[in-house]
């Protein structure tokens, strides 16, 4: 029980501004369909923080700082462009567009947590203590926690705001985290 706790409160806390919450901000103003949107976060974080808490347990010594800033540093450059694609939803999107947005939530979700502090802190818990499930479960729902607020207020803004400036916004927040993100990695080769 304890390290479901600890995971949950650490990860919550963690997520608390992250990147990622900006990232489902966006998602859930541009898809505007909420539950597809929690179903790709809880997806993608229980399959993200079961390979974090797998590589906490086998070999974290393996995972530098460096590897871990240009995996992040590329994948956030990625979304920079993926967020000035111009798609637009409307509230009677196909179910087709339904599953596109769970699809679309899954896979920048789980980009977007590769190398982050959430997921370093879930390696680091699941190095820690003895049982996986409960750190793996823990972190889930201490990022669901977070998230699930992000989600319906993502949904609300977007009925008032210009979803054009919001991805350029989103795009330009990317762009800027990943080329830090990649001066890093660049800067500790020397």
């Amino acid at each position: 029980m304890q390290a479901f706790l600890i995971s949950l409160v650490t990860v919550a806390v963690a997520e608390i501004g992250d990147r990622t919450q900006l990232l489902t901000l966006m998602l859930a103003a541009r898809y505007r369909k909420p539950w597809s949107i929690l179903g790709g976060v809880l997806c993608a974080s229980l399959a993200n923080f079961a390979l974090a808490g797998a590589v906490g347990v086998r070999v974290a010594h393996l995972l530098t700082p460096r590897l871990l800033d240009g995996i992040v540093g590329a994948g956030l450059i990625g979304m920079a462009l993926w967020s000035l694609r111009n798609e637009v939803l409307t509230e009677t999107a196909t179910p087709t567009r339904q599953r596109s947005a769970f699809v679309a939530t899954l896979v920048t979700f789980f980009v977007a947590e590769l190398g982050d502090k959430t997921q370093i802190a879930a390696l680091a818990l699941a190095a820690g203590y003895a049982n996986l499930a409960a750190v793996v479960i823990g972190a889930t729902c201490g990022l669901m926690l977070a998230n699930v607020p992000a989600v319906f207020i993502g949904h609300a803004v977007a009925q008032r705001l210009p979803l054009k400036m919001i991805h350029r916004v989103a795009s330009a927040l990317f762009l800027v985290l990943g080329a830090v993100f990649l001066w890093r990695a660049l800067h500790e080769l020397r």
